[in-house]
């Protein structure tokens, strides 16, 4: 099978072109610049009659998708989600959320470990692979969770399989907290992969709680949990944080940043580093005024912040504070988010619209859509060594994403795929669209005819 993508605009490792993409059992066979014309075959009489008029620079080719006015990216990576499956599905699980990431122009994804059970033994982490095997419809692999009493267990994993090691440091839902000093010098000595930190000071919260039920009453309204969840509780465990991995010179990835001041933590971006960080598109979109109007389904941890922190780190975007664009896609029922900052669950679904969400920040100026495709595919790929995906390069596998501009449409209940059925971007308008999603070259999803189903990806492979 030779597919040859056509009429589109290449956009890949800094540079943005006409071009076509040559893909072989799965595989990228040639990246090929219109831009540099050579003679070019007509196409072979198999090809779909409404592709007849492009032109092939490959003979034998037996399919063409034509993606004329549209953008051909590398298939887009989200290294932080949470599918819910095993042992909370009735919230979503592999299939229902994997379909939402390839209808989003998600081609890859890394599980976080607070299930049931916690993806904290080497059990429970081939149970995740055996059932994603299954049921994921797009490329897979899992985070191992870091505990108090775990870190035995470093030496087995096996690190071609997993991208890192997911580390709740100072706060977490699940009884995941990992808040002993030794148990932290230990984990940041021993990891042989890159750590991946939730940085939040559990002592701080509690004060800050305990202050907001005295004032407020037993379940405080949800515009007091970024004064619960406070900059100080994020400033103060992402210094500790920083502070191990540079004693202990451990590869520290600082999950969803959400304040300004935690950016001044890291190092500046022209000093090479082990320490990197990420923004989630919740924290680079929606700021504090947006709980009045969406009150908890905006609820996650760490807290949606201000205005100035909203602008801070869509500045770190391009100014290389911030190395990669994760989504945290985090679902809950509806009734489970009802209540406040106690009651009210905290995590939102936002794979299927994380794409859509930077490329509407690309048409405001926020960055460029060769930034874009640097923080949400090709540092994912360098950050956690994933073997030949990330970029659109001969030998690599072939997930691609093929986005239309100026082509509006509303998000509603009716076509959002995530199994929770909800979404914080219900009735807003996008102007581009996932035109069609690639895996392993293979169309997982094509616009106007959904998700196929019937395919499953591949686990991802790193070279750690």
């Amino acid at each position: 099978m030779r597919t040859l993508i056509t009429g589109g605009t290449i956009v890949n490792e800094g540079r943005t072109f006409k071009g076509s993409v040559l893909i072989e059992d799965g595989n990228i066979v040639e990246v090929l610049d219109s831009t540099h014309p050579s003679s070019l075959p007509p196409p072979p009489s198999c090809v779909p009659s409404e592709a007849r008029n492009q032109r092939s620079s490959a003979p034998n080719v037996t399919h063409e998708i034509d993606a004329t006015g549209c953008f051909i990216l590398p298939g887009i990576i989200d290294s932080h989600v949470h599918f819910r499956e095993p042992g909370l599905t009735e919230k979503a699980d592999i299939d229902t959320e994997s379909r939402a990431a390839a209808a989003g122009g998600i081609t890859s994804y890394f599980d976080m470990p607070n299930t049931v059970p916690q993806t904290t033994t080497i059990e429970a982490l081939n149970e995740k692979f055996r059932i994603a095997a299954g049921k994921s419809h797009v490329n897979y692999s899992f985070f191992f969770g870091a505990t108090n009493n775990n870190t035995n267990l470093f030496p087995r994993l096996d690190t071609c399989r997993i991208p890192g090691i997911k580390l709740f440091m100072g706060s977490s839902t699940g009884n995941m907290l990992v808040d002993r000093q030794e148990t932290l010098e230990d984990i940041f000595t021993t990891t042989p992969l890159p750590l991946m930190a939730h940085c939040e000071d559990t002592a701080i919260i509690n004060r800050n709680m305990a202050q907001a039920r005295e004032k407020y009453g037993e379940d405080p309204s949800v515009e007091h949990h970024p004064e619960i969840r406070s900059e100080e509780a994020c400033y103060e465990s992402t210094r500790l944080a920083v502070e191990l991995a540079m004693k202990h010179h451990a590869r520290l990835h600082i999950a969803h940043i959400s304040t300004a001041r935690e950016l001044e933590l890291l190092p500046p971006p022209s000093t090479p580093s082990l320490i990197t960080a990420e923004a989630t598109v919740s924290h680079l979109y929606f700021c504090n005024r947006d709980y009045r109007m969406l009150g908890t389904r905006i609820k996650c941890n760490p807290a949606i912040k201000t205005e100035r922190d909203r602008e801070v780190l869509q500045q770190a975007l391009t100014n290389g504070r911030i190395t990669t664009i994760g989504t945290d896609h985090a679902p809950h029922l509806l009734l489970q988010k009802e209540g406040g900052c106690v009651r009210a669950a905290s995590g939102m679904p936002m794979i299927q619209y994380s794409l859509v969400t930077m490329l509407e920040m690309v048409d405001h100026g926020v960055l460029t859509l060769e930034r874009l495709v640097e923080l949400m595919a090709h540092n994912p790929a360098r950050l956690f060594s994933v073997a030949q995906r990330g970029f659109l390069r001969p030998g690599y596998r072939a997930d691609i994403t093929i986005v239309r501009p100026n082509a509006g449409w509303t998000v509603s209940r009716e076509n959002i795929l995530s199994k929770c059925g909800w979404s914080p971007m219900e009735g807003h308008t996008y102007l581009w669209r996932v035109e069609r999603t690639l895996c392993n070259g293979h169309t997982v999803y094509q616009h106007g005819q959904g998700v196929d189903t019937n395919y499953t990806g591949e686990e991802i492979r790193f070279n750690h």
